[in-house]
């Protein structure tokens, strides 16, 4: 009884956490105002940048936080990238000296 319960828990968590994701970039491949398609190298770019962009783009309707005409999986990747190397997290954190 008690390992259904919990497996009833684990599937409702699991439905609702795949509920929340988001659905497909309509805009993705196609070009901006600009006539340009971000890529790996501007996702890196805007992933570094990613702080200070968020606490504009709260105040401001003209700055967004994230390319939405992009390549895809490598402005993806550039943006994941960016923003670990400028949070310092994930494999590339610092280790704590021992003392």
């Amino acid at each position: 009884m008690r390992r259904s319960i919990i497996l009833a828990a684990v599937l409702a968590a699991a439905l609702l956490l795949a509920a929340c994701a988001p659905g497909p970039n309509v805009s993705e491949n196609t070009k901006d105002a600009d006539g340009t398609t971000a890529g790996f190298f501007r996702g890196l770019w805007h992933g570094f940048i990613s702080p200070v962009t968020f606490v504009i783009s709260v105040f401001s309707r003209n700055v967004r936080f994230y390319e939405v005409h992009n390549n895809g999986a490598w402005y993806n990747f550039g943006f994941v990238l960016g923003a670990g190397l400028f949070l310092s997290g994930g494999i590339l954190g610092r280790k704590k000296k021992c003392r």
